[in-house]
């Protein structure tokens, strides 16, 4: 796996922790601030073609 794969995988589960978080704590403003994050870092990753696991 390269440094990119590797970087764009952690950086999705950081922010599918971060949304559950935010969602958990009630924050709406906060958990669509990183639903967005994670919308843009999916599409980034279908772009390069890397293949996103369902849990990641």
């Amino acid at each position: 796996m390269d440094a990119f794969t590797a970087g764009i995988l952690q950086r999705i589960r950081s922010t599918e922790s971060d949304l559950h978080d935010a969602l958990r704590s009630g924050d709406e403003f906060l958990a669509e601030v990183e639903q967005a994050e994670l919308d843009d870092l999916h599409r980034l990753a279908a772009e390069h073609g890397v293949r996103v696991p369902q849990s990641a």
